[in-house]
């Protein structure tokens, strides 16, 4: 099998349904028999924000994830995740942005070269124009570093796997236990106790100072207990650099969304965040997203869900009849559903859909 065949295979697995750990494992390996990785950072993200939800390194990548994470949302560098997926080219190597000179960044410099680590290929995992996820493949310090050949190579798989962790990501939203019950055939159970927003305060090194009982709860839906979840510490990192209330949504491994939201606590650097449950109505465009509707088809269907009629879409985008429809047919499709009923049924009670 040549190369184009291997790369075609990873292409196909990004289409067969594995979550983020599943696919991140198989890629990885997989693309380590194609270019030489000394080490690996793989993250999911909200797409929203390029906040990280999620993230795996390699060693020796590991000793210093919060100070990776201090750098990519509190301080200036090249190859800024958000910027490459903001851009024309959401792949580049730290030889490219650098020009060669890897010592212009700040991140190769303090972290990377005392870990032995040179050049760093970064990848914005994007889908229908949002990022899902992000990649990091890093080689030893040595003149060598990627390839033209090689970037391309990541550069052709960087949109599959960012296809495949949307695809991951929607999954089957929870049904209550009421439903579940039901669809079994049993008496419906009785719902659990549902928990409400948890608050956690940090000081100005992110270090926990207090959590609630509820935080405590999401907390360890999010992460090992005792370790400060990989999103509380990029959500507060971005807050202290932007010095503004910041957010993000993520799933939990139950199938629950969360939002997480860091603010400014008094003067003496003090992060409260805020960590509570959202309804599939309150996610928004983002679980439109999820089911890879366009810009246009969002527009759309989320005037339907607000019960608005056709005449009236018509009346308030300025598109056909047709247009509307094809929209409108469109979400259907890509939501797995075949009436206005069953659509607002799946996206805002978060019933289980076909698709």
């Amino acid at each position: 099998m040549g190369a184009g065949d291997r790369l075609e295979v990873m292409i196909r697995r990004c289409y067969t349904g594995l979550d983020a750990d599943q696919l991140r494992a198989e890629v990885l390996a997989r693309l380590r028999r194609e270019l030489t990785v000394d080490a690996a950072f793989f993250a999911t993200v909200d797409p929203g924000t390029v906040l990280f939800t999620s993230a795996v390194a390699d060693e020796p990548l590991g000793a210093v994830t919060e100070q990776f994470i201090a750098n990519e949302f509190g301080q200036d560098d090249v190859n800024k995740f958000a910027v490459l997926a903001g851009g024309p080219e959401p792949v580049r190597s730290l030889g490219q942005a650098t020009r060669g000179d890897w010592r212009a960044s700040r991140r190769y410099v303090e972290l990377m070269r005392p870990l032995g680590l040179g050049d760093e290929l970064r990848a914005a995992l994007m889908s229908n124009g949002r990022c899902w996820g992000v990649l990091c493949l890093h080689r030893e310090d040595a003149d060598a570093g990627f390839t033209d050949h090689e970037i391309q190579l990541v550069r052709r798989l960087a949109p599959h796997l960012g296809e495949g962790l949307r695809r991951g990501l929607r999954g089957a939203l929870p049904e209550d236990a009421a439903d579940a019950g039901r669809s079994a055939g049993r008496e419906p159970a009785e719902a659990p106790p549902r928990i409400g927003p948890g608050v956690v305060v940090l000081d100005r090194m992110l270090r926990p100072l207090s959590a609630t009982p509820e935080a405590e709860h999401w907390l360890s839906e999010l992460g090992p207990i005792g370790e400060l979840p990989v999103a509380v510490r990029a959500v507060a990192a971005r807050m202290q650099l932007d010095q503004v209330t910041t957010r993000l949504k993520i799933r939990t491994h139950r199938g629950e969304w969360l939002e997480i939201q860091a603010s400014r606590l008094g003067e003496d650097g003090q992060t409260v965040v805020v960590i509570e449950p959202v309804t599939p109505a309150q996610l928004g465009s983002l679980l439109l997203e999820l089911h890879g509707l366009t810009p246009a088809q969002q527009r759309v269907t989320e005037l339907v869900l607000r019960g608005y009629s056709t005449r009236q879409i018509v009346e308030q985008l300025c598109l056909s009849p047709h247009t509307v429809q094809e929209h409108v047919r469109a979400a259907f499709d890509k939501v797995g559903v075949g009436s206005r009923r069953e659509l607002v049924s799946v996206l805002l009670r978060g019933s289980a859909s076909p698709g």
